[in-house]
């Protein structure tokens, strides 16, 4: 008897998965943030970034291919009264933990942080932050990912319909509580 796998089976091993790989954070900055702020917090091992890639796309594969596990944090910046400075403490707390930052960028309307850590040479760990008006999102990977692919990791993460369907569930959560705030509903 041969098993055939449907779309809502997949999506409920990745849930699965997803729930059963809540581990610790690759830095004690990312944990930090994590336990000070209310947001989304997701961990992914290679197998369950694998089960990101809906489509099979090879260059996908490739992408994730020195990831060994990742955690991905996003805070409502607005809701959660996240400042500038909060930010640049952040920052401070990544080269702390001798994490070096490499590249500063804008994409899509965010503007990306690259910090790295080395040992003899070889990547050990990369955090990724991006930012907008609205969110921080910080990708703390075991591993490592090509620069110049960070732009299109993101849109591959929005685009995946559980994890993107999470981020945009986040968000509309955060302009839910706002509007309730503003307009005096906590229903």
């Amino acid at each position: 008897m041969k098993l055939q796998l449907t779309p809502d089976m997949v999506r409920i091993v990745l849930i699965v998965l997803i729930a059963a790989s809540q581990a610790v954070a690759q830095t004690k900055t990312t944990q930090a943030l994590d336990q000070k702020y209310e947001g989304l917090s997701l961990f992914f091992y290679r197998n369950t970034l694998r089960m990101l890639n809906q489509t099979d796309d090879p260059a996908f594969d490739d992408l994730i291919k020195d990831i060994e596990k990742m955690r991905f944090v996003m805070i409502n910046r607005a809701t959660e009264k996240f400042t500038e400075s909060d930010y640049k403490n952040l920052l401070a707390g990544y080269k702390s933990e001798a994490y070096e930052e490499i590249m500063t960028g804008r994409a899509d309307g965010r503007t990306f942080t690259v910090y790295v850590k080395e040992n003899n040479g070889n990547v050990k760990g990369t955090v990724i932050l991006a930012k907008d008006e609205t969110s921080l999102l910080v990708l703390d990977m075991l591993g490592k990912i090509a620069l110049t692919k960070v732009p299109e990791f993101f849109k591959t993460i929005d685009g995946s319909t559980d994890i993107g369907g999470k981020i945009k569930g986040f968000l509309s959560n955060g302009d839910e509580k706002n509007r309730n705030a503003d307009t005096g509903n906590n229903h």
